[in-house]
């Protein structure tokens, strides 16, 4: 019985072993969404799929769309495979082990040994290779092994469809606080003055703004808004009615918080 007992607790011990992936030795990059700042894409995971980690992209009339780099790196393959597997597709090699695969593109936009950064076009959503209908087929892997996706270090969804909103390539602002009256702007850590204050920034003062979302209703001194702006020092964030940003509206190139 003891015996038994022992080689049972090895077998579980070994299906432990099997389930728990290696941990990488390096430090991952910080990949993005392959798809420029702003853009909402539904993305699904499936057991089936081939390799099992790989996630497809889809949006309503998405062929010929532009997929960009999802993190720094140098192009390592650039290749047509027909109508098999791939199809044409874009290997982008990230350094410590690190590669990126964007598979079945309409068209390429690079080549092979070109440096390419954040937001940088690699190529077009396509149908090309064993695909049934437009769609990006999207990989992270690490010393050639198929991993479990992440963006912004945040994992994905295994296993099922979720959207994800790219902030890749997007750029910061810079507005200015005025509040007319002279007083303080209050920081707050959410969008709306039922959020705790977290600090504050003088009138005048220029702000860096790394996103924006929408939240409690505000009139102020450029109207009456219910945009929010996530700002650096004190990190929170401010109404955007009583930020002047040049923009009536969301800033071009800022991404939704």
């Amino acid at each position: 019985m003891r015996r038994l007992l022992k080689m049972a607790g090895a077998g579980l011990l070994l299906a432990v072993a099997v389930l728990v992936p290696a941990t990488p030795a390096h430090a991952a990059p910080t990949f993005k969404v392959p798809f420029p700042c702003g853009q909402s894409w539904s993305g699904q995971t499936r057991s089936n799929h081939s390799p099992p980690y790989a996630i497809d992209f889809n949006r309503t009339d998405d062929l010929g769309d532009p997929v960009v780099a999802s993190a720094p790196g140098t192009v390592d393959i650039v290749r047509d495979l027909g109508g098999t597997s791939y199809g044409k597709y874009i290997r982008i090699n990230h350094g410590n082990g690190y590669t990126t695969y964007y598979a079945h593109l309409q068209g390429f936009n690079v080549s092979v040994g070109q440096q390419v950064g954040y937001g940088k076009v690699i190529g077009w959503v396509g149908s090309t290779g064993n695909s049934t209908g437009p769609h990006l087929h999207y990989e992270q892997r690490y010393n050639g092994n198929d991993i479990q996706v992440r963006f912004n270090g945040t994992l994905a969804l295994y296993w099922g469809t979720k959207t994800y909103t790219s902030d890749n390539g997007c750029g910061t602002a810079t507005g200015t606080v005025n509040t007319t009256s002279g007083a303080n702007l209050n920081v707050r850590s959410g969008p709306g003055t039922g959020y705790s204050v977290v600090g504050s920034v003088p009138d005048g003062a220029k702000v860096t703004i790394t996103c924006q979302t929408t939240g409690e209703t505000v009139t102020g001194t450029y109207g009456t808004s219910n945009i929010w702006n996530r700002i650096t020092s004190p990190s929170g964030y401010v109404a955007d009615a009583y930020v002047y940003t040049g923009t009536d509206g969301f800033i071009p190139g800022v991404p939704r918080c």
